[in-house]
């Protein structure tokens, strides 16, 4: 029979690292983290990655491997009281105990400051968890003292391992014959996340009746529409809100962009967290469609730093939907996704020796700086000159998109270069 109440995921968290799926390159066999791990010497750390990665079972693994005491605290619903408790109990216990802190990125500097010294001498050692970048949610002299660790999404392959072992421990718990008939729409709803997944397979198992359950696409997403408060309960659908926020925006619907948002505001998220990804936003499907939004976006990241809630939904929504309504253009975005795949295949080509820093005699008699056309000094603030390595003369990396602003770059483009880049 199965065990009421402890769902799928929980049963099947890995009791050891050999158990433990994805993150290869730093807990695989001779792994950075690994090693650290089986010295006995572990830093604090942050680990940053997606939802459902493992950054939770990571921490109790390498609590479980060290055999120390073990304290875990969440940024949402703990203070700077509640972390004072934690160290004072370390301190009694002799120090060295293990902290884990998930989303550390909702923790205030306040909070965050509190940790600093039992981090430094010892006490503890943190290990904090966040979907956030570090750099920007972690103050720094706390990032200093711990090492960030970055964790992938799990690849396809790892999340079919799981869905293998989610079906054969539902099979052995409720004695039914699962057939798993596609799997397309369980690792659509999964989104990458293992929590999801297996809450999605154990949801589709237990709404069918019959002895042998067919697992259809069908099938997956009738359960998954029914009990979506159920398969929610975890706050996953924080994730998929901000995706069909992002989406409407860059879909141009500032209803449905507007309207995300206000369920974002309800459900208390962060005001920082929503304007941040605007300024992502402004550069990755807006670009130089329209420059202004990326200038409005920042303002508004800045503005609402200033102000706080509840004046700051005024302000995320004006730049929501003006964003939502701006033309669009991802052609910034495809460029230096371009440019570094273009790098890693050529390597470091030498740069033409005109366009070379030339700080020393020697270097100027060699040629450094040399034939370089100082482009104020000619018509239009212009001169014809190759910039790129001669190896990749005449490579197109930025085509500019089909939209007013852009159409008029395309235009200058193709006068000043003629025919050399193809605009």
């Amino acid at each position: 029979m199965q065990q009421a109440g402890i769902p799928l995921a929980e049963k099947l968290r890995p009791q050891n690292l050999d158990e433990y799926l994805g993150q290869g390159h730093l807990v695989g066999p001779g792994a950075i983290l690994r090693k650290s791990i089986e010295s006995g010497n572990v830093p604090s750390m942050i680990l940053w990655g997606p939802p459902g990665v493992g950054k939770t079972t990571l921490a109790s693994l390498i609590s479980k491997k060290l055999i120390r005491p073990f304290y875990t605290l969440s940024a949402v619903s703990s203070g700077v009281k509640d972390v004072r408790a934690v160290i004072r109990k370390a301190s009694e216990s002799g120090g060295n105990a293990i902290l884990f802190i998930d989303e550390i990125h909702r923790f205030s500097k306040s909070q965050q400051d509190s940790l600093l010294g039992a981090v430094e001498r010892g006490v503890i050692t943190l290990i904090g968890a966040t979907t956030e970048n570090p750099s920007f949610e972690v103050i720094a002299p706390l990032l200093s003292r711990c090492q960030v660790y970055i964790l992938k999404d799990l690849t396809e392959e790892d999340l079919q391992r799981l869905l293998i072992k989610g079906k054969l421990l539902l099979e052995k718990e409720t004695g039914k014959k699962i057939v798993v008939k596609e799997t397309e729409a369980l690792m659509r709803i999964s989104g990458g996340d293992a929590r999801k997944l297996l809450n999605a397979l154990e949801l589709s198992v237990n709404a069918a009746d019959k002895e042998e359950v067919q697992l259809t696409n069908k099938h997956v997403l009738a359960v998954i529409q029914q009990n979506m408060a159920l398969y929610d309960k975890a706050g996953e659908m924080h994730y998929d809100v901000i995706s069909a926020f992002i989406k409407s925006v860059r879909g141009s619907d500032p209803n449905a962009a507007v309207y995300y948002l206000a369920r974002m505001i309800e459900g208390g998220e962060d005001p920082k967290f929503i304007a941040r990804r605007l300024i992502i936003l402004a550069s990755e499907d807006i670009g130089n469609a329209n420059p202004n939004a990326l200038l409005l976006a920042t303002s508004c990241f800045q503005a609402v730093n200033m102000i706080g809630m509840p004046e700051s939904r005024i302000i995320l929504s004006q730049t929501a939907t003006y964003l939502a309504s701006s033309p669009k253009s991802n052609a910034a975005y495809l460029a230096i996704g371009k440019a570094q795949s273009l790098v890693k295949k050529t390597g470091d080509l030498p740069v033409p020796l005109s366009l070379r820093n030339a700080p020393t005699k020697l270097m100027k008699d060699t040629g450094y700086g040399k034939e370089y056309k100082y482009s104020h000094d000619f018509p239009g603030h212009f001169a014809d000159q190759e910039f790129m390595p001669d190896q990749l003369s005449g490579s197109t990396l930025y085509d500019p998109a089909d939209n007013a602003r852009e159409q008029e770059m395309r235009a200058r483009l193709k006068r000043l270069w003629k025919d050399k880049y193809g605009y």
